[in-house]
């Protein structure tokens, strides 16, 4: 069996940023999915635009976008990307009882950009349950995970259902 090798490892087994300085710029593509679970009258107070603090979908959408453009500054050895597009589609499952958030980030770029869109996510998510937690304290976020990838040496990736 092969070993997997960190990348962000030296070799004396230190944390360093991955120098990308020698790849190309290419075009790439990340998808990010996650879901904050809550209860049906929860679910209908913010459908209905019925939370004191406001418009919880909106919101959660300009935190996401906010967040996925600062991804370098969160995360340990990320680097900072020119984002060319940012967006997030926030949907209502009644069925699931749950906030379905998905990501959508790309850029042309030495790296890809999965931490962005999982960043983006994660902080929709967050703002979900902050703007809501006065109601629902018992919400879950779960499930927050890439979905797809495209671009790079290591090729495309698609998440299985």
């Amino acid at each position: 069996m092969t070993a997997i090798k960190l990348t962000h490892l030296n070799s004396e087994g230190q944390a360093e940023m991955v120098d990308v300085g020698a790849k190309a710029a290419t075009e790439r593509l990340a998808r990010a999915g996650g879901s904050v679970i809550m209860r049906a009258e929860t679910l209908r107070l913010i459908q209905d635009g019925d939370i004191k603090k406001g418009d919880v979908l909106g919101t959660a959408r300009i935190a996401g976008i906010m967040a996925a453009k600062r991804a370098a500054e969160l995360i340990p050895l990320c680097h900072p990307l020119p984002l060319s597009k940012i967006s997030l589609d926030l949907s209502l499952d009644e069925a699931a009882g749950a906030v379905q958030i998905e990501a959508t980030v790309k850029t042309t770029a030495q790296t890809g950009v999965e931490m962005e869109a999982l960043t983006a996510v994660s902080v929709a998510a967050l703002t979900i349950y902050d703007m809501a937690k006065a109601v629902d304290r018992a919400m879950r976020i779960t499930d927050i995970r890439l979905l797809e990838k495209r671009g790079g040496v290591r090729g495309d990736y698609l998440a299985e259902e």
